[in-house]
């Protein structure tokens, strides 16, 4: 708790409690769960990730991204059932926070690695599109539609005549008071602002009965109870696969938010500290009947703007949040749905980052065609399908690149004392005649293996020719089965073309893996040396030495 500063963090926590209010009352209403169920995220969320969380200023809450995917998710199996929906939202919840948890207690988290930034920053920006035309039918006052966003998008537009004008009136107003209140007032709570005006003006207009608005019913004023409610491990099962594609993206985002900050503030990231305060979060909302919480970066953001220099801002968040149930919940009633799909819409603007996008097309157009594919994916799939497209563009990535074989030849300059250099990089630097010194930059293994081969006897075969190969592995720490035979069927072919074969900068586990090989027999104890200088100068010494290849 060192730096607190109680009256920036008072201040700062009055701040966010102005934004997440409105913001968790959407984002029930996104998931398909009563508005109050957004409230009692934060009750179980701040609190707890206050308790464990590492990061000074991250806002554990509900994120528009995840409460669509739960929707997306929860929907199909509930077949319009509300108190149904209800039980496998809490499940999905559970088995997503006992994710988190177990990954923190093996300590799993260095897994989000293999989510590439241009992949999720895709994947983000396809859900702001979803996020978006689902929030349309809201500001429209019309029927959402079915199918993908693409479909709901051609749904709304044959049935723009239907809109209700006052409606329409209600949430454009609320939208375009939201962006100008941001500018020009950028610390002030705009989110419970506009809500302000909205009850205001719903009750003196009588927008709902008389105009036809769709407006917040009442809701439950009170703490929580807990929601603990007996489930089929069939459900579980069905939603255990859905539950790791969700937590892998809300820690995604979380993991994203906190190191944002965290230079900021002179720390670093325990990931694992991270999803054990995540996964504890995310069981206390389970139990009270709430949301996904993970790290809201668009919160997150306004905490900080505000002033806030610890968690004290986010348990000042909290207590107003129960307040809020206690005593503030009838003032929502008549709020003008409108406003709240204002609130969102106003919130995923954040998340379509077309100048990123834009960066990654100036700096490696491969990277921005995977970004662009996770984006598609979400919108053109759906959100779990994209989810996988997502994953897969990742693991693609990963694939081309760990498979992508970079060798330098290595050549000697001698004006500072002997000195081996990649010559692509000094052109100063020759070659001794009849050896060629190879060294792999980066990694061996199996998905590179037969290129490492194929690029090793393409190398011996240009000119001048080399009677002796040495090769330089010191990125290597390990070897494993495909490339352990592929480095036995090189030293046979080379056994061949009479070339003598050493190896230079060998760990201790791969040179306990080429004795037991036989690769160590075959090419010869003393053929595996520290260093260049030190090969290069035994080679020369013994230039008829020739192997005796088994």
């Amino acid at each position: 708790m060192r730096g607190i500063s109680l009256g920036p963090d008072l201040l700062a926590g009055l701040t966010l409690w102005g934004v997440l209010v409105p913001e968790a009352m959407a984002y029930a209403g996104m998931a398909g769960m009563p508005v109050q169920a957004g409230l009692y995220t934060l009750l179980a969320s701040l609190p707890l990730y206050f308790l464990l969380g590492g990061s000074p200023v991250l806002v554990c809450a509900a994120t528009s991204s995840e409460s669509i995917m739960m929707a997306a998710i929860i929907a199909p199996l509930a077949g319009g059932d509300a108190t149904r929906y209800a039980a496998l939202t809490a499940l999905l919840v559970c088995v997503t926070g006992s994710i988190f948890l177990l990954a923190g207690l093996f300590r799993l988290g260095r897994i989000t690695s293999f989510l590439s930034k241009p992949v999720m920053t895709g994947f983000t920006f396809g859900l702001a599109i979803y996020i978006a035309a689902s929030q349309l039918p809201k500001l429209l006052g019309l029927p959402r539609g079915q199918g993908d966003t693409l479909l709901q998008v051609v749904h709304l537009a044959e049935h723009l005549g239907r809109c209700n004008p006052v409606t329409l009136g209600v949430g454009a107003s609320a939208l375009g008071l939201l962006f100008l209140l941001e500018r020009v007032a950028p610390r002030l709570p705009a989110g419970l602002c506009v809500m302000a005006l909205g009850i205001f003006a719903s009750r003196f207009l009588d927008l709902g009965p008389g105009h036809g608005v769709d407006t917040v019913h009442a809701f439950p004023s009170g703490l929580p109870s807990l929601a603990f409610s007996w489930f089929s491990l069939a459900d579980m099962k069905t939603l255990a696969p859905a539950a790791a594609g969700l937590a892998l993206v809300a820690f995604s985002q979380a993991l994203g938010a906190a190191e944002n900050y965290a230079g900021r503030f002179g720390q670093r990231v325990d990931v694992d500290r991270e999803l054990t305060a995540l996964g504890t979060a995310n069981l206390g909302s389970a139990l009270f009947g709430g949301l996904l919480a993970g790290g809201s970066m668009s919160s997150t953001a306004v905490n900080v703007q505000a002033g806030a220099r610890s968690k004290v801002s986010t348990l000042v968040s909290a207590l107003m949040t129960g307040l809020t149930l206690c005593y503030l919940a009838p003032i929502f009633q008549g709020l003008p749905e409108a406003i709240l799909g204002a609130v969102v819409m106003h919130a995923v603007v954040r998340l379509m980052k077309v100048a990123e996008v834009r960066r990654y097309y100036s700096l490696n157009f491969n990277e921005f065609v995977l970004c662009l594919i996770a984006l598609s994916g979400v919108v053109l799939l759906d959100i779990l399908p994209g989810l996988v497209v997502a994953v897969a563009a990742s693991l693609l990535r990963l694939v081309l690149y760990s498979s992508t074989i970079d060798i330098s030849v290595m050549g000697e300059i001698k004006d500072c004392g002997v000195t081996w250099v990649a010559m692509s990089q000094h052109p100063t630097a020759r070659e001794i005649p009849e050896i060629r010194v190879l060294r792999l930059e980066g990694a061996l293994f199996f998905a590179n293996a037969e290129k490492f081969r194929s690029a090793v006897v393409a190398s011996c075969a240009r000119p001048p020719t080399a009677k002796t190969l040495v090769l330089q592995f010191k990125a290597n720490r390990r070897l494993c089965i495909t490339s352990s035979d592929m480095l036995l069927a090189l030293a046979r072919e080379l056994q061949k073309a009479s070339v003598r074969l050493a190896f230079v900068d060998l760990s201790a586990d791969m040179v306990r893996v080429f004795r037991r090989s036989g690769l160590a027999a075959l090419v010869g104890e003393d053929r595996m040396y520290q260093s260049i200088e030190q090969a290069v100068a035994d080679l020369q010494a013994r230039p008829t030495d020739n192997i005796d290849f088994m």
